[in-house]
C-alpha cells in the first residue's frame, strides 16, 4: 500500500518543528529515522496530516559528556550508540543492548528519540533508558522540560508528549559500575518476547547496592521491578537471594498474549530470565 496523502515540512530549527506542530494541533509526525513510521504510513495505521522532518537540525546528533552525566541527542542514530567509544565508556548498558535493535538497516538510520517516542513496550532503548534512571527533555511552545523515564509513558505506544512538544535530548546519570542484559527472542533480532536489564554496584565487603531491574515484554510499558530489586540491596547476590528476586519481580507483570508468545509463556519464562540476568550481573563483577 501507500501512505495516505500529507504536507511535508523540512524543519529548519527546533523552534520551527515545534512551530509545525502547534500548527497541525497534533495531527502531525516527527520524522526521524523512520524505521517505525514509514510501515505504519504505508499500510495506513497512521493518517497524520504532516510529516515534520528533522534530520537537518543541528546538534540533535551528538553524545556529550556533562560531568558524571551524559547527553544523548534525539537524532543519535542506533548506529552510533553501538560504534561511538563515548557510549561504550560512559554507557557500556545501552552499548550492549543497541546490538539486539532490528538488522543492520535499521540500526543505520532509527534513532534513540524515535525508539522513546515509539514507545514499544518490547523496545530495547525504552528499557535501558529506564534502568539507567534517565531523563528526557523536551522543547514545545511552554518552553524546555524534563520528563524522567519513570513517567514517560501513559501506556503503550504513549509517551507523555504534548501535541507541540519535541523530543530533544536524554540526560544519563552517571553509570552503575556493573550491568548485565537478558533478551529472548523467536529469531534473531526479531522482536523480542521478553527482556531483563540489571544493574548495580558491588562494595568492597562483598554486598550488593543501588540494584535497578527493568523488565520488557512483560506489561505495557517497560517497568521496574522495585521490590525485586530493593530485596537484593545489601545482599551478596547468593542463588537464593537471586531466586527470591525473580518470585518477587512476577508482582509488576501483566503481561499479554500476541504472535510471538502467549501470557502464560512469558509469565512462565519471567522469573527465569531475571534469575540469569542477575547471575550475569553477579559474574560481571567476578570476571
Amino acid at each position: 500500500m501507500k501512505a495516505a496523502d500529507f504536507i511535508y515540512h523540512a524543519a529548519g530549527s527546533i523552534d520551527e518543528a515545534v512551530g509545525f506542530l502547534a500548527e497541525h494541533e497534533g495531527g502531525a509526525r516527527i520524522l526521524a529515522g523512520g524505521q517505525s513510521l514509514m510501515p505504519m504510513l504505508n499500510m495506513r495505521l497512521w493518517r497524520p496530516s504532516a510529516l515534520i522532518d528533522i534530520n537537518g537540525l543541528a546538534g540533535l546528533d551528538r553524545v556529550q559528556p556533562n560531568g558524571e552525566e551524559t547527553v544523548v541527542g534525539a537524532m543519535v542514530r542506533y548506529v552510533t550508540l553501538e560504534r561511538s567509544t563515548l557510549v561504550a565508556e560512559r554507557l557500556p548498558l545501552l552499548a550492549r543492548m543497541v546490538r539486539f535493535v532490528g538488522d543492520r538497516q535499521v540500526r543505520n538510520r532509527g534513532t534513540i528519540g524515535g525508539s522513546l517516542v515509539q514507545g514499544d513496550p518490547t523496545g530495547e532503548m525504552p528499557l535501558g533508558c529506564l534502568v539507567l534512571g534517565a531523563r528526557v527533555r523536551v522543547a514545545g511552545r511552554g518552553g524546555l522540560r524534563e520528563i524522567p523515564m519513570t513517567a514517560f509513558y501513559s501506556g503503550p505506544y504513549a509517551a507523555a508528549l504534548e501535541a507541540d512538544e519535541l523530543l530533544t535530548e536524554v540526560v544519563f546519570p552517571k553509570h552503575p559500575r556493573h550491568f548485565a542484559f537478558r533478551e529472548l527472542c523467536r529469531r534473531h533480532n526479531d522482536f523480542a518476547v521478553l527482556s531483563v536489564a540489571a544493574t548495580g554496584n558491588l562494595s568492597s565487603d562483598g554486598r550488593w547496592r543501588d540494584i535497578r531491574l527493568g523488565l520488557g515484554g512483560l506489561n505495557d510499558t517497560p517497568v521496574l521491578a522495585a521490590e525485586a530489586a530493593a530485596c537484593l540491596e545489601g545482599s551478596p547476590l547468593t542463588d537464593r537471594d537471586i531466586s527470591a528476586a525473580g518470585e518477587a519481580a512476577l508482582a509488576v507483570i501483566d503481561p499479554s498474549s500476541d504472535i510471538r508468545a502467549s501470557a502464560e509463556y512469558r509469565r512462565h519464562l519471567a522469573p527465569i530470565y531475571v534469575r540469569r540476568a542477575l547471575q550475569d550481573l553477579r559474574a560481571s563483577a567476578q570476571g
